[in-house]
């Protein structure tokens, strides 16, 4: 007993079930061998199932795509909607396409320039001769006349200057009467006045504040046969000096004419003129006259001094004693006219232009007492 007493003393504390020994080297399962008052640290992070209702998390950008703020504005498209009409958007305005107007009151259509006469036209080398010429000898300015030269365009006196080359027959029948003739074959050649008709520093309205008219006549006694194309011709009109005396006048710078075979008006126009009226024939008497007077209306502010000191030009065309048409010189212009009314503006002197093609016998007046047309 006392062999067991000792062994039962050396037994350890623990024991298991019934009082059976259980070895060291032996555990429960599920059993820690650790002591009671061992602390373990917890793993990283909450478990799997465990979620913080206080943890607050950012929200996407933007609203919901469900979502719709009530006080947000958006800009309206532009333009009102299609279905609406604006009250003030005026109607499509209305046109009778049944009724035609009447055209009797409109203004006649300008007159076009033509590139060369039906009757008869001047050789090509004479034309850029005489182009040169001019180049070469530009218009003189106005000079102050004298008091013979004064008189005697007032009075009608003019004589007359038989140009180079120019083949015929010419001589005064009394005070500012010339009686000429030219052979047949005769080519351009243009008589001229010995002094202006008009006097820029003295007529022109600007300085008298009066209307200045000059006039003259021609009466076509007899013209030669034609011969191919050229017919014969005379034109009756006003130039600027100097002036290229183998050249009919109208052709050249610083010149206006009526010619007697087409009927047509030529200004500065070395082409084919413009048409006019009818061709003057056999025994008739015809006269030309130039009037300028101050505008009615005064230039535009800032005008140049050139259109500033332009003078109103009314040429009148007269045909047995009564008036047969006329134009005003600043009307009508074409774009393309090179020199369009330099020298016969009123701001040059201008002398009497008579010229002659082929054969021709005509009278020259420049005596107003014998004029058909008398002035009202």
């Amino acid at each position: 007993m006392g062999l067991f007493k000792s062994l039962k003393g050396d037994l350890p504390d623990k024991v298991g079930v019934s009082g059976s020994s259980i070895p060291p080297a032996h555990t429960v399962a599920g059993a820690s061998n650790n002591t009671a008052d061992e602390v373990y640290e917890p793993p990283a992070g909450p478990p799997p199932s465990w979620r913080n209702h206080s943890q607050e998390y950012e929200p996407p950008a933007g609203p919901p795509p469900s979502w719709k703020q009530e006080t947000e504005e958006y800009d309206p498209p532009p333009g009102p909607p299609p279905s609406q009409r604006s009250a003030a958007a005026p109607a499509a305005p209305y046109h009778d396409w049944t009724s035609i107007p009447d055209t009797a009151l409109l203004p006649p259509p300008p007159s076009l320039g033509n590139d060369a006469s039906p009757s008869s036209n001047a050789n090509t080398s004479d034309a850029e001769r005489a182009h040169v010429w001019c180049e070469k000898h530009p218009l003189l300015k106005p000079r102050q006349p004298t008091n013979a030269q004064i008189v005697s365009a007032r009075n009608g006196d003019s004589k007359l200057v038989t140009p180079q080359g120019y083949k015929g027959r010419l001589a005064m029948q009394s005070k500012g009467r010339w009686r000429g003739s030219t052979r047949a074959g005769s080519t351009d050649s243009c008589l001229q006045t010995e002094q202006p008709l008009y006097f820029s520093t003295i007529d022109s309205p600007m300085f008298t504040e009066q209307k200045k008219t000059i006039y003259y006549e021609v009466r076509i006694l007899s013209l030669g046969p034609t011969r191919g194309e050229d017919a014969p011709s005379l034109a009756l009109g006003y130039c600027a000096a100097p002036y290229p005396t183998w050249r009919m006048p109208g052709w050249e710078r610083g010149s206006l004419a009526i010619h007697s075979d087409d009927g047509r008006r030529y200004v500065n126009d070395t082409y084919g003129g413009k048409d006019f009226t009818e061709p003057i024939r056999t025994g008739e008497i015809v006269g030309i006259g130039l009037s300028f007077s101050v505008p009615e209306s005064p230039p535009e502010y800032g005008a140049s001094p050139e259109v500033g000191s332009s003078l109103t030009g009314e040429v009148f065309f007269t045909r047995n004693g009564k008036v047969d048409g006329g134009w005003n010189l600043r009307e009508e212009l074409d774009a393309d006219d090179e020199f369009g009314v330099l020298g016969v503006d009123g701001q040059f002197d201008l002398y009497g232009a008579v010229g002659i093609f082929g054969e021709v016998e005509f009278e020259i007046c420049f005596d107003k007492h014998d004029w058909r047309w008398q002035p009202a």
